[in-house]
């Protein structure tokens, strides 16, 4: 009961070894810098690498930055714009030698969260936002995965919500915790007037630091910081790839 999982970003491609049961990690993550440029030779060969030492037999997943529609890469906001149009799925597969399942990352996450983490068993809409180099999103309903959401492209201010708000924003701004939590605030209040979500999860590196932000939030649904925090990506993918070959 073992699966890959591979998360690609845009500033590193990470994997691991999953227990497709339970969600955790068999042996340590590995990780290496996304090529620059990010062009899809460039990141799948980077990827082969990555899992060079890892089993040879086990499916595999990968969560990608962008939105997929069979297998197609439909845009490139935090890779190279090659991406856009590229039958990526195809890529992977043949580069790694073995059929891939291929998702969106924040989709992949969404999953890893629904499966092992705090949207487990959660009734209703549950948003998951992973903040990062951008703002990723997954929308679930009682579990169920409304694939390829983009909010955060959603324009905000006349930018798009990941330019004032994604974690690499707050970072590159020097922003204060409570000034990054007023954006972050008004891109949740902007995607609960669209979808009234029961629940929103926050992801990525930076729910590691949670406590001080999450408490500084003004909205109306619940948040809390995702519980898989940026492992759920990996989990996600690898659990998916698991239940696609029967595992």
């Amino acid at each position: 009961m073992q699966a890959i999982g591979i998360d690609v970003g845009g500033s590193g491609v990470k994997a691991a070894l999953v227990d497709t049961r339970t969600g955790e990690f068999i042996g340590e993550r590995v990780r290496v810098d996304t090529p620059q440029p990010a062009t899809p030779d460039a990141v799948v060969a980077a990827t082969r690498d990555l899992i060079a030492h890892l089993p040879a037999e086990a499916p595999i997943g990968v969560g990608f930055p962008a939105p997929v529609v069979d297998g197609v890469t439909t845009t490139a906001s935090h890779v190279d714009p090659a991406w856009v149009g590229a039958a990526a799925r195809d890529l992977f597969t043949h580069a790694l030698g073995r059929p891939v399942v291929l998702l969106n990352d924040a989709d992949a996450a969404g999953m890893g969260e629904a499966r092992f983490g705090a949207a487990r068993e959660a009734p209703g809409v549950v948003v998951v936002l992973t903040l990062g180099t951008g703002i990723g999103s997954a929308v679930l309903h009682d579990g169920v995965l409304l694939p390829n959401t983009e909010l955060g492209h959603l324009e905000i201010r006349g930018k798009a919500a990941e330019a004032r708000a994604a974690s690499a924003v707050r970072k590159a701004e020097g922003l204060s915790w409570q000034h990054w939590a007023e954006r972050l605030s008004e891109v949740i209040g902007v995607i609960d007037r669209l979808l009234w979500p029961d629940l929103v999860l926050l992801g990525g590196g930076v729910s590691r630091k949670a406590d001080r932000f999450v408490p500084l939030l003004d909205v109306r649904p619940a948040v809390r910081a995702a519980q898989l925090q940026n492992r759920a990506g990996i989990a996600g993918a690898a659990v998916l790839a698991g239940e696609a070959a029967g595992r």
